[in-house]
């Protein structure tokens, strides 16, 4: 047994070790409304990018690049919190939302697996799907939209299977804790919605 996890451990890379390293930090420093996961999750982003390009996950690859910019995007938006916030508000999905973010899954899923399809891509419209979800997700995580959390929990069990095949174990491993610090950072998220609830209504009752 201990001979086997040397082996596998050898087979490991330092690069994947140092993404894995700051994905989880970054997650979880989100997840407890931290603003210094978005520095570090640039650089977990970039150090992605060279991993996902090996992996010929092409649509994971392009997806490192848009979230290199909406870290950069999210870094400034949770620093403009309002003067008399210790934190930008948590706020919740419309229904409004909900229409546009199920349309351009669909749409983003079908443009990158119809292109992706007469490329080497491995699972051209799975990785598509999955892409298409966590575009939506962190524009609502940059966002402070609670709900970012449930979609996330949902792309991240689908990765794990992917990146299991795809011999990126330790990844997988990281995308399996990412479902565990996302419940948490739903519950954590929820729990500061109603406590600003309750503080806005005792606002209006004064």
């Amino acid at each position: 047994m201990i001979h086997l996890l040397q082996d596998w451990w050898n087979h490991q890379t330092w690069l994947e070790i140092a993404g894995v390293i700051t994905g989880l930090i970054c997650v979880y420093l989100a997840a407890i409304n931290n603003i210094w996961n978005w520095p570090i999750a640039t650089i977990s982003v970039t150090i992605y990018i060279f991993i996902f390009f090996e992996a010929r996950l092409f649509a994971d690859m392009g997806l490192q690049v848009y979230f290199f910019v909406v870290n950069l995007y999210g870094w400034y938006y949770w620093s403009m919190r309002p003067a008399d916030e210790k934190k930008v508000p948590v706020a919740t999905i419309t229904k409004r939302e909900i229409l546009l973010s199920v349309g351009a899954v669909i749409f983003f899923t079908v443009l990158l697996g119809s292109l992706l399809k007469y490329t080497t891509a491995s699972f051209p419209y799975l990785d598509s799907f999955c892409t298409a979800c966590s575009l939506v997700a962190q524009v609502f995580l940059a966002r402070k939209v609670l709900e970012n959390w449930l979609i996330w929990i949902f792309v991240d069990v689908i990765y794990v299977g992917v990146y299991i095949y795809k011999d990126l174990h330790l990844t997988a491993v990281m995308y399996a804790i990412y479902v565990a610090i996302a419940l948490k950072g739903y519950l954590d998220w929820r729990r500061d919605l109603q406590s600003q609830t309750a503080t806005l209504n005792n606002k209006h009752q004064a």
